[in-house]
């Protein structure tokens, strides 16, 4: 059986990439073929590449053509609206979505990695949260655990649930080692999210110990209890 699953975060800068990038080393060691996704992409290094990118096709398990991986990569690091504006480059959620299901067919594991928040605008009418549906995918929710997460997550998944999405699970990424009552603030998300907690991704660290610190035993769960509604 194949799976997908849509990875946003609280804001920009959580650590998307990173916890993506652990998630695919986690899913390799489990055995499975695995493969990252990343449809839009803004900010390129001087050899031309962007390094989320680069940072996902070197944790996945294959390599697919770049189009499949990326189809929309823009120069300047600004918000992808913006810069699908000024390249005259209109982002195509449909484009997307035939992408999508291609990499599905080559891998047993997709994790795609939206760019930004759950609502960072993708063109004058759409954003990352109607792409999610137009993918049909549950969600991992990276928050970067710093002064504001509570409010920022509690947001976030407000706005996930209200769009009928399934939040598969969460992942506590530690961004601000010196964050006051850190404990304590995963216990409160904890208490009032209905999702569960996959995972506290160290500080510090590379996505390939990070890996070890995440349960997708948990998502596994998940997928058996999504097969049978939908088989229900």
């Amino acid at each position: 059986m194949k799976h997908a699953f849509f990875i946003t975060g609280t804001d920009t800068g959580v650590g998307k990439t990173h916890v993506a990038c652990a998630l695919l080393h986690a899913t390799r060691q489990s055995g499975l073929t695995t493969v990252g996704m990343k449809p839009i992409a803004a900010g390129v290094e001087d050899d031309g590449q962007n390094g989320d990118i680069t940072q996902l096709l070197a944790a996945s398990s294959i390599q697919p053509p770049m189009a499949l991986v990326n189809p929309y990569l823009f120069i300047p690091p600004i918000s992808p609206h913006i810069a699908a504006r000024e390249a005259g480059r209109p982002i195509d959620i449909e484009v997307i979505r035939q992408a999508f299901e291609q990499l599905q067919a080559l891998a047993e594991v997709v994790w795609v990695e939206g760019v930004g928040g759950f609502r960072a605008p993708l063109g004058e009418h759409t954003d990352m949260a109607d792409l999610v549906q137009a993918l049909a995918l549950p969600v991992i929710l990276v928050v970067g655990m710093r002064l504001g997460c509570l409010n920022h997550t509690l947001l976030t998944v407000e706005a996930i649930q209200s769009r009928g999405i399934r939040l598969a699970g969460w992942v506590a990424n530690r961004i601000d080692p010196a964050m006051v009552r850190f404990e304590a603030n995963v216990e409160t998300l904890c208490a009032r999210l209905d999702a569960p907690l996959l995972g506290i991704t160290p500080y510090g660290t590379g996505p390939v110990r990070a890996a070890s610190a995440l349960q997708l035993a948990k998502l596994r769960e998940f997928a058996v209890d999504a097969a049978a509604s939908a088989s229900g």
